[in-house]
């Protein structure tokens, strides 16, 4: 849609009060009823508004939707999308139905509460028709709000949901319309890590790249990929686990690579346990940047970021697939959900890209991004490579600063030297434990 024919979440919700071949119903439970409210405030709102609800006593949204299932959950969220919709078609099929293009927008959220010690986050769904007796299509959507306040929060769920509801109904030409259309005045208010369609409208869309296109279009910081299952908002893997974090870009889908990538992970799975001899095993993570460092002037087409996310959940890992490449920017996502110790694990080219690379987003630049990076139990777990694998990795860097020394061919970290002033900081990391030089094993130098 151009931008001249954008229209405001008041234009929005008058224009479906307006149609009269829409009609249906509002279930809001945690943020008030803001998106109902949207509708009855603009006008004409009994030509859409069939009912609104919020159950906010848990006894009363038991006994509507069942009990059993977190309040706040994709299950609840379902539990309502069934319960509203086949009260919907139940009173309003038999006058209504012929003409009729029903749809149940549900939500249920937890705004920030009123001590601020909550995660504010909600699921929102809609179940609608796009031709009156037709088969029914799902939207589900896990939200994190940003806003500081309440209030603010409440707002933001209002414009969502009408965005919701509008998208489903005009702007459903391609995945990027719709998700255009659903992002429209909330930028940096609400992040979207979470989309799931179902229905037939949606048999084109491919579940993936509508995860994918979340990122790259910048309404997540981030999407998981477990290694089994559907894929999951990033918080229910996170949440209070420690964490293993093997960032990269996984260009090779072979299994010889793969093998390697696999190996690299378990290594550091095997390093925390020594590490933390007493803690349970930590959840171990690939993570792939959808965006590009200043290096690599383009970003991987939809389905080659598929192709490598589905090539290592192949033997057995799971893909957060971040927007931004820095470290700095997974470390402050991850520290969101956990308190837990976190390490990154990385063959010792990464790590010299990482001190190469300027960062010129940050006002402090390389300094600032070591003190975020570092900022809450974080440590770097540097994998050893061989001198000639690690002189090929850098050979299109400007990297003539470093220099190493070698073991029967192998290099670690601590054997890397960087001349002045940089050369001090990489000394300081080491000797403060930030940066732990992992050892060569026994399987490493077979295979060397």
């Amino acid at each position: 849609m151009p931008a001249s024919e954008r229209l405001d979440t008041h234009q929005k919700a008058l224009n479906l009060n307006l149609d009269p071949s829409k009609f249906g119903s509002f279930a809001e439970i945690g943020a008030g009823q803001e998106v109902a409210r949207w509708f009855l405030a603009v006008g004409a709102a009994s030509g859409t508004v069939a009912k609104t609800i919020s159950a906010y006593d848990k006894e009363v949204s038991d006994d509507l939707y069942g009990p059993g299932v977190r309040y706040v959950s994709k299950e609840r969220l379902e539990a309502m999308l069934d319960s509203e919709w086949a009260q919907l078609l139940k009173q309003l099929q038999k006058t209504r139905g012929p003409q009729t293009r029903f749809f149940s927008f549900v939500d249920t959220v937890s705004a920030r509460n009123f001590a601020g010690t909550n995660e504010p986050h909600g699921w929102v769904g809609l179940r609608f028709q796009l031709q009156p007796g037709a088969q029914p299509n799902d939207i589900l959507l896990h939200i994190n709000m940003r806003d500081p306040s309440n209030l603010l929060q409440q707002e933001a769920v209002g414009i969502l949901g009408v965005n919701l509801i509008h998208a489903a109904f005009h702007q459903m030409e391609t995945p990027e319309t719709f998700q255009e259309g659903l992002a429209e005045g909330l930028e940096h208010r609400i992040e979207i890590d979470y989309v799931e369609v179902r229905g037939a409208d949606f048999a084109a869309w491919d579940s993936g790249s509508l995860l994918l296109l979340l990122v790259e279009k910048g309404l997540a910081e981030a999407v998981c990929f477990p290694a089994h299952g559907s894929p999951v908002p990033p918080s229910e893997v996170l949440y209070k686990k420690a964490v293993i974090l093997a960032p990269g870009y996984f260009e090779h889908v072979d299994a010889t690579h793969a093998a390697i990538h696999e190996r690299l992970l378990n290594a550091a799975i095997q390093q925390f346990r020594q590490e933390f001899s007493e803690a349970k095993a930590p959840s171990g993570f690939y993570c792939m940047p959808a965006m590009p460092l200043a290096s690599r002037p383009t970003s991987p087409e939809l389905p080659a970021l598929l192709a490598r996310i589905e090539a290592l959940r192949t033997r057995g890992g799971s893909v957060l697939v971040f927007r931004e490449p820095e470290l700095y920017a997974m470390t402050s996502f991850v520290n969101r959900y956990t308190k837990e110790p976190v390490r990154f694990v990385m063959g010792l080219s990464l790590l010299i890209r990482a001190f190469e690379y300027r960062y010129s987003k940050l006002a402090g630049s390389f300094l600032e991004a070591l003190s975020r990076l570092f900022a809450q139990n974080v440590r770097i777990y540097a994998y050893p490579m061989t001198s000639n694998d690690l002189m090929e990795a850098i050979q299109n860097l400007s990297a003539a600063e470093w220099e190493w020394s070698e073991t029967n061919g192998w290099v670690t970290a601590n054997q890397l030297r960087l001349r002045p002033p940089a050369g001090h900081l990489l000394e300081y990391v080491l000797a403060s434990n930030f940066l732990v030089p992992m050892q060569i094993t026994a399987a490493q130098a077979a295979d060397a």
